[in-house]
């Protein structure tokens, strides 16, 4: 009966030694997660970091890029413009005919045949 009673001292003392290990090792556990996340946490800030600022780049070299295109068409537009209006000063009548033909074929594109 006293051996029967040391087993189960002993067998309690294991498990209360199991369990603090146990323990210690869940807190370590804890610790390297909570770590963990922190260091997630800290990557996450720089990677938006880091997007914000290549988003900015694109924005103003998008930006300049437009203006660029925009001074372009201007004046590839206004040179259009020019050459239309010297045509229509030289050849009035062609242009007249250009117009009718024009016209012509845009209507009856709209116009259904029924």
């Amino acid at each position: 009966m006293v051996s029967a009673n040391l087993d189960k001292a002993a067998e309690s003392v294991k498990k209360a030694v199991n369990s603090e290990e146990s323990s210690r090792e869940i807190d370590s556990g804890k610790d390297a997660v909570k770590a963990a996340f922190e260091k997630l946490m800290e990557a996450k800030s720089h990677f938006l970091h880091a997007a914000e600022t290549s988003g900015l780049d694109l924005k103003h070299g998008a930006s300049e890029q437009f203006m660029k295109g925009r001074g372009e068409a201007k004046a590839q537009l206004q040179q259009y413009t020019g050459q239309a209006t010297s045509f229509i000063r030289e050849k009035p009548l062609t242009s007249l005919g250009i117009a009718f033909a024009a016209g012509f074929v845009v209507s009856k594109l709209l116009t259904s045949s029924k």
